[in-house]
């Protein structure tokens, strides 16, 4: 049968239909997304200009921020400027472009956690081999793979999508184009891809929290023979990975392993892995890092006495 695809634009229903609300939440978006902009730049700034990015835990890092920071600028812009809109419109393949940008960089940035578990797990488990296995050619090809894995992810998902029937209704009760109201809207019988989405996205993701919840089981074990400096500097470092990993992925597992159609809060529970994550995400890296706290201090200091000479 041929696609037919009556659909040039979509009109996003928002996160809340209450005007008044809507000018409330704008102003709060617009504080996270400047919180988001300047706690990842300051990580990015703060690592690339000192010593700390010959380590591959922050040479990780410095990656996550960076994903951070491109996610959400590809998701979050358009949300505060909806929120102060009349009218909450997006064409067809822009909405296309911003499903395949995001679950492309959502898939690099899954991939780079568990890089920095692998690397947690090898710094604690086999210390006397880490800098034999974490060379800077596996780290650089940690990162490759990441990339390369999410973008296959997304352009599979994208091709599903690009072949589905829009013919009619193009309200998307979403703040953003996703899979799954993009699959409420189209004019087909949709279990087969259902059952496709749910294994390339929700299957991934539960898959990936899987292995993170054993790799820091495992951690945790082998920690006992450490003495009790080194056991709490690891449960420090490895306490932080944690929560970034839940904060991350149990709304992902949420949305995900959920089929299209139940009734759920799918774009309320988005708004942890797209807004409040990446926000919290420096936070958590930052004050709970006593080098990271040194390092800032030091790259502010040589900013500040070279800008007054």
């Amino acid at each position: 049968m041929e696609n037919q695809n009556n659909v040039t634009e979509f009109v996003f229903m928002g996160l809340w239909g209450n005007k008044q609300m809507e000018l409330l939440f704008f102003f709060l978006f617009l504080f996270c997304y400047l919180a988001i902009l300047v706690g990842n730049f300051t990580i990015l700034l703060t690592i690339t200009r000192s010593h700390l990015i010959k380590q591959p835990m922050y040479y990780f890092l410095c990656h996550l921020s960076l994903m951070d920071l491109c996610y959400t600028s590809t998701v979050v812009p358009r949300l505060i400027r909806d929120l102060g809109a009349a009218r909450k419109n997006i064409s067809y393949n822009n909405c296309m472009t911003q499903l395949f940008t995001a679950h492309w960089l959502a898939g690099v940035e899954i991939f780079i956690l568990v890089s920095m578990a692998f690397d947690r797990y090898v710094a604690i488990v086999k210390p006397l081999h880490y800098m034999v296995i974490m060379n800077w050619q596996r780290c650089n090809l940690l990162i490759f793979m990441a990339w390369a894995v999410g973008f296959w992810h997304s352009i599979a998902l994208l091709l599903v999508v690009l072949n589905l029937p829009f013919c009619g209704p193009n309200q998307i009760d979403h703040y953003m184009c996703d899979v799954k109201p993009l699959l409420k809207l189209v004019c087909k019988d949709i279990r087969v891809v259902n059952i496709l989405m749910i294994a390339n996205s929700g299957m991934v993701v539960v898959t990936v929290f899987l292995v993170l919840l054993a790799s820091y089981i495992l951690i945790l074990y082998n920690l006992r023979t450490h003495s009790s400096t080194g056991r709490r500097k690891a449960l420090s470092t490895c306490s932080s990975h944690i929560m970034v990993v839940v904060l991350f992925f149990v709304p992902c597992i949420y949305i995900y392993i959920l089929p299209v159609g139940s009734e759920n809060k799918d774009k309320e529970i988005s708004v942890f892995y797209t807004v409040i994550a990446p926000m919290l995400n420096p936070l958590i890296y930052t004050l709970r890092n006593m080098e990271m706290k040194i390092a800032m201090q030091k790259v502010w200091s040589k900013m500040t006495h070279s800008n007054f000479k």
